[in-house]
């Protein structure tokens, strides 16, 4: 190695060295800068610690020592410079102003600070208040707590500093009107021709689809020279939501913070909790919404948030308020980025509107926000009650005429399985004596298997099938579910009137009580009675009819007759009166079918026709099932004798015994049913 070399080497480590030393001093510095910046904002902001102090000349003149003030502002302002550049500096002080756009549907309130939505009114739809009072409409955005902010680092000189666009004021352009679109454009200079620009189109079209959807693209201009080496770029959501209904904790079970991930065909969410609840979702997002009861606030990345950071924090009662909303996600970047294409759906959580949202054609499936139940429940509401009940809207304006149509026709498609349902407890009730019988032939545990045989068999000549009972409550329940996800969610009940009830999607209430009853409430809700004493009134005769001809119903007479009707009264007491409404009005129709179809039945004939399927089946030859199960029986009664008789412990027994137990289990499970 020469001279040369080794001079060379000890001078770049020299350089190197230098750069090191210099670079740690610039840090430092730039740090204390910083501090001293939180410092001031703390002192003379501490409830806004995010945001820059408003400085001006007129306010810091008109106090006692302004000079002093004036100077500490003159030293902010550098200090911001030194960190941001002037530009930007110059951002942070500007004077803030508003603006307000509006269609047949919204009105949106922007502010040039941070250039965000800070307020957002649905026309159409008002806040829950006593009946001609309700006057005050639904606001979406509570401006004390909206906040959209963008946040990315820029390089300035050798350090790299973060930028949060809410800290800073956007110069604004007047309003552009093209057709049924206007634009609104907001844009925060950077430094030179660099620059972060807004662009918000809101429309007026008179498709709902279209004008709740507002555009929102996100433009970087000239800004690649200036971005620092990132991947990503922040985006913090916030929002508090308004109770917007009469009852908060109904309410609140349906409010959350819902999301879905790119091209499927569910949705996600928080759940619901009356405290604080948070999750992390570390793969690509579509949409994160903001989700009310009736109304939802959505924001929608064309191209997928990257990840997302997503909380809530619920209010507490009587203060006004539901949740407090909170998401932060990121999307990607790359110095060939030269903006994003976003939207913002806000408006209400209505099937047929949410439907229809769109991305370039592209399903949204923001009607998944709508909890219409999962599985079945949610097919019988999407493709029988929604349909049905739009169908009738088009001609009956009454809400309750619309649910008692409702409830019959429901009734009518289900009357023939009722029908059959009946007449096989009737065959039931008539073959009971013949089944006592048995009973008395058969008396000891050793003759189970006799007994099951010989009922089965009895069941088998008379015609009657033991499910035959069930078999219209199990088609029955996919619709009750479905009812109860329906009505408490359905927003077109809401502000609609019947009878005594002001509000369909509600509870109604006859009576306020000065106190709150564990489980109950501080309040009577007569839609919840009446359903109640109804079920009440249905479990009661249906007990008659079933507990001659089925004994083991004898025991449950008090949880079904006494116990179900009460815990329903208290479950209901709160819910939607709509639900409680179709509910009431089932049981009755129930009530009413049942005492038509008994003077309709005539048991003799019944009867008759039981002794003739009997004669008939007698002369038959036994199908493969039987002998199989009769088979099987004898194993059974084989396995038995063994436990007794020794000597007929064989191979062959050994195995009966072996699977014994399966062989009882499926024979339980069939006498079961």
């Amino acid at each position: 190695m020469d001279k040369k070399t080794i001079i060379g080497g000890v001078v770049v480590a020299l350089v190197f060295v230098g750069f090191l030393v210099f670079n740690a001093n610039q840090q430092k510095k730039y740090q204390e800068q910083v501090r001293k910046y939180q410092e001031y904002l703390a002192s003379q902001q501490p409830a806004m610690p995010a945001v820059p102090p408003r400085m001006t000349a007129d306010s810091t003149a008109a106090s006692p020592g302004a000079g002093n003030v004036q100077a500490d502002s003159a030293a902010l302002l550098r200090q911001q410079a030194d960190m941001v550049g002037e530009t930007l500096a110059g951002a942070a002080v500007r004077e803030e102003s508003g603006l307000t756009v509006e269609n047949d549907v919204l009105r949106i309130d922007f502010s040039s600070r941070g250039g965000q939505i800070v307020g957002v009114t649905l026309k159409d739809y008002t806040r829950y208040a006593p009946r001609g009072e309700r006057t005050e409409p639904v606001q979406l955005f509570d401006p004390a707590t909206a906040r959209f902010n963008l946040s990315l680092y820029i390089r300035n000189g050798l350090n790299n500093s973060q930028v949060n666009t809410s800290d800073y004021v956007f110069e604004v352009d007047p309003v552009r009107r093209d057709g049924d679109m206007q634009t609104v454009v907001m844009r925060l200079p950077v430094d030179g021709d660099a620059a972060i620009e807004y662009e918000y189109r809101i429309y007026d079209s008179e498709a709902p689809e279209r004008d709740y959807l507002v555009d929102f693209d996100v433009r970087l201009r000239n800004m690649a020279p200036r971005m620092a080496n990132q991947t990503s770029v922040g985006i913090d959501w916030r929002n508090r939501s308004y109770q917007n209904e009469r009852g908060f904790q109904n309410e609140n079970m349906y409010t959350t913070v819902s999301y879905r991930f790119p091209g499927e065909s569910s949705i996600e969410d928080l759940g619901t909790s009356e405290a604080e609840k948070s999750k992390k979702v570390s793969t690509s997002l579509n949409w994160v919404a903001f989700k009310q009861q009736f109304f939802s606030s959505v924001f929608i990345a064309r191209d997928n948030f990257s990840n997302a950071d997503l909380s809530f924090d619920t209010a507490k009662p009587e203060t006004g308020y539901i949740k407090d909303f909170a998401a932060s996600m990121t999307v990607p970047y790359n110095g060939q980025v030269e903006g994003y294409r976003f939207a913002f759906y806000l408006g209400p959580n209505k099937y047929a509107i949410l439907k229809k949202v769109t991305d370039d054609g592209q399903p949204l499936v923001l009607e998944r926000l709508i909890p219409l139940g999962w599985g079945i429940f949610g097919w019988v509401n999407r493709w029988f009650v929604i349909p049905v009940f739009d169908f009738l809207r088009q001609y009956i304006a009454s809400f309750g005429l619309i649910i008692l149509i409702l409830a019959i026709l429901v009734k009518l498609v289900i009357s023939p399985l009722t029908y059959k349902s009946y007449v096989s407890m009737a065959k039931m009730r008539l073959i009971k004596p013949q089944v006592d019988e048995l009973n008395k032939k058969y008396p000891k545990q050793e003759d189970a298997m006799k007994r099951q045989q010989a009922t089965m068999e009895l069941y088998k000549k008379a015609g009657i099938n033991p499910m035959g009972g069930c078999i219209p409550m199990l088609i029955q329940m996919p619709i009750i579910i479905a009812m109860f996800r329906f009505f408490p969610a359905s927003i077109e009940l809401r502000d609609q009137s019947f009878l005594w009830a002001g509000d369909l999607s509600s509870y109604d209430s006859i009576l306020q009580l000065p106190f709150k009853i564990p489980f109950y409430g501080d309040h009577v809700s007569l839609f919840a009675l009446l359903m109640a004493v109804s079920l009440f009134a249905f479990s009661y005769i249906n007990y008659q009819q079933t507990a001659s001809s089925q004994p083991q119903m004898a025991g449950m007479k008090f949880m079904m007759v006494y116990m179900m009707p009460v815990m329903m009264l208290l479950w209901f007491n709160s819910y939607s009166s709509g639900l409680c409404y179709y509910y009431l009005l089932a049981n009755l129709l129930t009530i009413g079918q049942t005492l038509l179809i008994r003077r309709m039945v005539d048991d003799e004939k019944i009867h008759a026709v039981m002794q003739a399927n009997a004669a008939k089946r007698s002369k038959g030859k036994k199908s493969k099932f039987q002998q199989r199960y009769e088979e099987l029986l004898r194993q059974q009664e084989a396995q038995q004798r063994m436990t007794i008789d020794p000597s007929l412990l064989t191979d062959e027994n050994l195995l009966s015994i072996l699977i014994g137990p399966e062989i009882a289990l499926v024979n339980n499970g069939f006498t079961c049913l």
